[in-house]
C-alpha cells in the first residue's frame, strides 16, 4: 500500500530502532534523563529560544501554548481552519476555558489588517466588557488545511508585529516548520524568531514515533512543565522516544526537501489526468490538495485505495495527499499509474 493519508504514518528505521535501543535514560519527571534533556536543548537552539520541553504529541504541545498564555474567558485568534481550532478536540475551551476568535485566511494566511479587525477598536456605543479579551495570537506554519503553505517570513513578521500593538502573546504551531524551512530555505529560527512559543513535532515527516516540544523563555517553559505534567504528560525513562527524536533531526531532516519534490512532482502528474483540479504552484511544501471534478472524492478514494494508493478525503470533492520518507520516487510513478488507470474506466 501506497500510504499518503499523512506524514504521520511514517515509521522508525532500523538505524533509527538501534539509537533508542542505545539510549541513555533516567526519570524524566525529576528531569534526570539525560538523553530527553539533550534533545530539549538541540531543539531550543534550533529555533533560538532558551528553552523547550519535551511532550508526547503536538496537541499537548499546542494546548499547553494556549493555557500558559491566557486565563479562562480569554480569546485566542486563530486562522479558522488551523490544527488549534480543528483538530485538538475543543481542547482550547475545555482545557483553558478560551474561546476562539477565528480570523479568515488564503490557504491558512492572513494579514495584520485581519489582526487588528478581530481584536477590534474601542468605542464610547460598545462597551468592552461585552468581547471576550483577546490575549492571544496563532499561527500555523506550514498551514496543514490550507495544503502545507509555506508562510512568507515577512508576513510572519507584520501579524506578529500586529499582534504586539495589541498586547497579544505570540505562539506558533510549527508542527511542519522543518518542511517550512526544507521548502523555502528560511532558518526554522527565523521564522520562530517573533514568537513567544513555538510547537514542533518529530513524529510527522522526521519519522520519529512519538514526540513533540514547546520551545520559547525559560520562564514560560517552566510554567508549560506544570501543565504538561497536570494533563498527564509525564514521561518517565523516556530518553528512549528522545533518542528518536535527536536522531531524526541528525539524519531525516536534512532529506525534507525530497518530501517536497516530490511532492511538486505528485500534483504535475496529476494535474494531467482528466477529472482532477488542482495548481501544482500551489503546492508549497509535502501536502498536495486537489479536488475531484466528476464524482465524489469519497469514491474516488475508495477506488484509488483498492488499486494500492491511500489517500484522505475531505469534503465532497476534496482529497488530501502527503507525501513523507516512506515514499520514494518510485512510489510516487506507481501511485500516477494507479491514479490514471482509476480515471480512465
Amino acid at each position: 500500500m501506497i500510504d499518503l493519508r499523512s506524514d504521520t504514518v511514517t515509521k522508525p528505521t532500523q538505524a533509527m530502532r538501534a539509537a533508542m535501543a542505545a539510549a541513555e535514560v533516567g526519570d524524566d519527571v525529576y528531569g534526570e534523563d539525560p538523553t530527553v534533556n539533550e534533545l530539549e536543548a538541540r531543539t531550543a537552539a534550533l529555533l533560538g529560544k532558551e528553552a523547550a520541553v519535551f511532550v508526547p504529541t503536538g496537541t499537548m504541545s499546542n494546548q499547553i501554548g494556549v493555557r500558559i498564555h491566557t486565563e479562562p474567558g480569554d480569546a485566542a485568534l486563530c486562522e479558522g481552519t488551523c490544527h488549534v481550532v480543528v483538530n485538538e478536540g475543543g481542547g482550547a475551551a475545555a482545557i483553558s476555558g478560551v474561546s476562539i476568535v477565528p480570523l479568515r485566511g488564503v490557504r491558512g494566511v492572513f494579514t495584520a489588517a485581519d489582526v487588528d479587525t478581530a481584536v477590534g477598536v474601542p468605542h464610547r456605543f460598545r462597551p468592552a466588557t461585552l468581547s471576550a479579551p483577546a490575549r492571544l495570537l496563532c499561527v500555523e506554519n506550514t498551514h496543514n488545511a490550507g495544503g502545507g503553505t509555506v508562510w512568507p517570513l515577512e508576513a510572519v513578521r507584520s501579524v506578529c508585529e500586529a499582534g504586539r500593538r495589541h498586547g497579544l502573546a505570540l505562539h506558533l504551531d510549527g508542527a511542519r516548520l522543518w518542511h517550512a524551512t526544507a521548502a523555502s530555505g528560511v532558518p526554522e529560527r527565523d521564522f520562530a524568531a517573533p514568537f513567544d512559543t513555538v510547537n514542533v513535532c518529530f513524529s510527522k515527516g522526521l519519522g520519529a514515533p512519538v514526540g513533540s516540544a514547546l520551545a520559547g523563555t525559560k520562564e514560560l517553559v517552566a510554567r508549560a512543565r506544570r501543565f504538561k505534567q497536570q494533563l498527564g504528560g509525564g514521561f518517565r525513562q523516556a530518553g528512549i522516544l528522545a533518542a528518536a527524536a535527536l536522531y531524526a533531526l541528525d539524519h531525516h531532516r536534512p532529506h525534507l526537501r525530497d518530501d517536497v519534490r516530490r511532492a511538486k512532482t505528485f500534483a504535475e502528474g496529476i494535474a494531467e489526468l482528466d477529472g482532477i483540479d488542482v495548481d501544482p504552484e500551489d503546492v508549497h511544501s509535502n501536502i498536495v490538495r486537489f479536488s475531484v471534478t466528476d464524482g465524489t472524492a469519497a469514491d474516488l478514494a475508495e477506488r484509488c485505495h483498492a488499486g494500492g494508493v491511500h489517500m484522505i478525503p475531505g469534503g465532497a470533492r476534496g482529497i488530501r495527499a502527503v507525501l513523507h520518507r516512506d515514499i520514494d520516487d518510485d512510489a510516487v510513478a506507481q501511485a500516477l499509474e494507479v491514479m490514471a488507470a482509476v480515471l480512465a474506466r
